[in-house]
């Protein structure tokens, strides 16, 4: 069999190979949002029925009663804010990190780098007895802002090292060419590098928001009652009928979905960014 002859079809089952596990794994990810989602509009004698149907029959009952339960709508209240925090603060802190270790040079350079992935290295349940007590005597615990600082803490690596990617792959030269044209290193910022770098800050954003929403230790243990929905659930529903957890687990992933809806041409943006 000659080489020509091979080539065909080794290139052929290779993309079937590929076809078929990127099929495996969007099903993988998507089957349990899509059960989940079934479920929360179901009944309750068709989320107790077996086999289960595979399409919901849109009832609302449970929907509407765990909304209308008591402290839902402060707990998800709670969340937003404490999610849109987090992302402003991972942003308005990261990204300068991010553009100053990809535009200078700086004794301690790499050691910053090192530390700043270090800490993700240490679990929060370890810190959250140190934090409680700091955050009882300096008066941030059970507030937004104390959960939010934590929160920034945990995003904070991600924003850092995704900006700093981001800014290193925009040229020098952009900036140097604002520079002859009279722009200060702010305004060459501003107008040249900042709307190239939109999508990777939006990725930051995603990532700071998403991490805070879907958080539980640190909610569940510095606030007693301005608690967030992932806390909430926690605390409340953890005996409740299954009917309802579908429901709360349903109100706690949509938002999550409906943010990264909205900045998706971002994210697509960002690839191409990236692949340059």
């Amino acid at each position: 069999m000659t080489q020509s002859a091979v080539d065909p079809k080794i290139r052929r089952s290779g993309r079937w190979v590929f076809v078929t596990g990127v099929a495996l794994l969007i099903i993988w990810v998507l089957l349990p949002i899509w059960l989940l989602f079934v479920n929360a509009l179901s009944t309750p004698e068709e989320v107790a029925a077996f086999p289960k149907s595979l399409w919901p029959s849109f009832d609302l009952a449970s929907l509407s009663f765990f909304f209308g339960f008591s402290g839902v709508a402060d707990a998800l209240l709670n969340s937003v804010l404490v999610a849109c925090a987090t992302m402003i603060l991972s942003i308005g802190i990261g990204a300068p990190a991010g553009y100053a270790m990809s535009r200078f040079d700086f004794a301690g350079k790499e050691l910053f780098r090192f530390l700043v992935v270090m800490t993700r290295a240490f679990p929060l349940p370890l810190l959250a007895l140190p934090l409680a007590v700091m955050f009882i005597r300096t008066g941030l615990d059970d507030t937004i802002l104390g959960l939010a600082l934590v929160h920034t803490t945990l995003a904070l690596p991600f924003a850092v090292l995704i900006t700093f990617s981001l800014f290193s792959g925009i040229p020098l030269e952009l900036e140097e060419a604002a520079w002859t044209l009279g722009c200060t290193r702010l305004q060459a910022f501003i107008k040249v590098i900042l709307p190239l770098a939109a999508p990777g800050i939006a990725a930051s954003a995603v990532f700071a928001f998403v991490i805070s929403w879907n958080e539980v230790f640190a909610a569940a243990v510095l606030t007693i009652e301005n608690r967030t929905l992932t806390a909430f659930l926690l605390q409340s529903l953890d005996v409740s009928p299954l009917p309802l957890k579908f429901a709360g687990g349903a109100a706690l992933v949509m938002p999550a979905l409906i943010f990264i809806f909205a900045v998706r041409k971002y994210l697509f943006a960002m690839w191409g960014i990236a692949n340059r």
